[in-house]
């Protein structure tokens, strides 16, 4: 399995101190907090995509390329790329060039996000979120795996002979997770192409998201990718942790009554029986977590909300010592005790390079001198020829 946290990147003044911190405070911290959770073992760092204050997440590809540049085995991802708003060919290229630059140690959640006033601001109808998810992960699917696409839909001007550059490291695209909180086409798109689906349930009642995942489960398998089991399902998390769990729920209260998402509603108390946030000692979180199979089948990701709310850097750090050092390595002993043999390990850009060539060289994509059109003549790469007709629109769906 995996591990690691995630950050929706919100700027939230702590309720303890009145103390609201810039945006170059906030981005530097999230590099410094990257940088931590690698240190201690933990493997992804994720971050949302916002385009409005109070976050400050509005390019994931610009802090991810930085933080690459400072670690060594990370893995990056968003938790989400919004594939509603943006364009699908700039997420082709933006993430195939982030993939470069890591060394394939990137891949995505991809989401509408929880935030209306979006849509407009992107020459969007938030009416259409959801056939703008399906039809513009289809365009993004066949960028990443075809040299030379030609499309036409509904929501974008089309492509003829267009060649997204450069082409995925290796010849194989970054790995996706579709993620979703309440949405079945989602975890239905998810199983249709083989892809992961992620869960972050962090706001609801465990049998909502049971409920989605045994979806994927059952649609991966239909659409012929495997068993229910081998279906790739991760999971969001939220906890705060302190040696006294007493200390833990008195340090954490004014953080989760001023939280902007779920602050002012129901009580630490109530959200923490509804949801898997877990405040209190490590062992307690240990519990609360070995037991989600219980609900949700053996799993590959496990992510931790852990930087938000107004909690201060020097905290979130501490906090990550503690997940890191006491929670995960004991998660990772119990999670792999009794995981079924035909479990399938979470993704990894090694591991899918092997599946594609085996021992043998992977991909590196070599131009030809061409005009930029691809619109007559070869394939503008030596090794691999256009397939026929596919500046006409007749190439044979792959």
């Amino acid at each position: 399995m995996q591990f690691g946290i995630f950050s929706v990147s919100d700027i939230t003044t702590d309720p303890t101190t009145g103390h609201t911190p810039s945006e170059a405070e906030k981005i530097r911290a999230a590099v410094t907090i990257a940088k931590h959770a690698e240190e201690v073992g933990l493997d992804v760092y994720a971050i949302g995509e916002h385009h409005n204050p109070p976050f400050w997440s509005s390019s994931p590809t610009t802090t991810l390329a930085y933080i690459a540049a400072q670690t060594e085995r990370l893995i990056l991802s968003t938790a989400t790329t919004l594939i509603t708003t943006n364009d699908p060919v700039k997420i082709a290229e933006d993430y195939a060039m982030l993939q470069h630059l890591s060394g394939g140690r990137v891949d995505l959640i991809m989401g509408r996000g929880n935030t209306g006033p979006v849509y407009p601001w992107f020459g969007k109808d938030i009416r259409q979120g959801l056939p703008l998810a399906i039809e513009n992960y289809a365009l993004l699917h066949k960028l990443w795996r075809e040299d030379v696409v030609d499309w036409e839909g509904k929501f974008r001007s089309p492509l003829q002979g267009f060649t997204s550059t450069p082409r995925p490291l290796d010849g194989v695209a970054p790995f996706v997770w579709h993620g979703s909180i309440r949405t079945p086409e989602i975890a239905e798109q998810a199983a249709y192409y083989g892809d992961g689906f992620f869960a972050n349930n962090i706001f609801w009642p465990k049998e909502h998201y049971q409920r989605l995942i045994d979806l994927y489960r059952q649609r991966f398998a239909h659409y012929g990718h495997g068993t229910p089991e081998q279906a790739i399902v991760g999971l969001g998390g939220q906890v705060f942790m302190s040696a006294n769990s007493q200390d833990a729920v008195r340090e954490f209260r004014p953080y989760f009554d001023n939280a902007p998402v779920y602050g002012h509603g129901p009580s630490l108390e109530d959200f923490s029986e509804m949801t898997p946030l877990t405040v209190g000692s490590p062992q307690q979180v240990i519990d609360r977590y070995a037991a989600m199979r219980e609900t949700f089948g053996d799993y590959q990701r496990q992510l931790f909300l852990m930087d938000h709310a107004g909690l201060p850097l020097k905290t979130v750090l501490e906090q990550l010592d503690i997940l890191g050092g006491e929670v995960v390595p004991v998660l990772r002993k119990e999670l792999a005790r009794g995981r079924g043999a035909a479990v399938p390990d979470a993704p990894t850009h090694a591991a899918r390079v092997r599946e594609v060539y085996g021992d043998g060289p992977a991909r590196e994509a070599r131009p030809r001198a061409n005009r930029g059109d691809n619109l007559s003549g070869p394939s503008p790469y030596q090794d691999a020829p256009a397939p026929a007709g596919s500046a006409f629109g007749v190439a044979a769906a792959r």
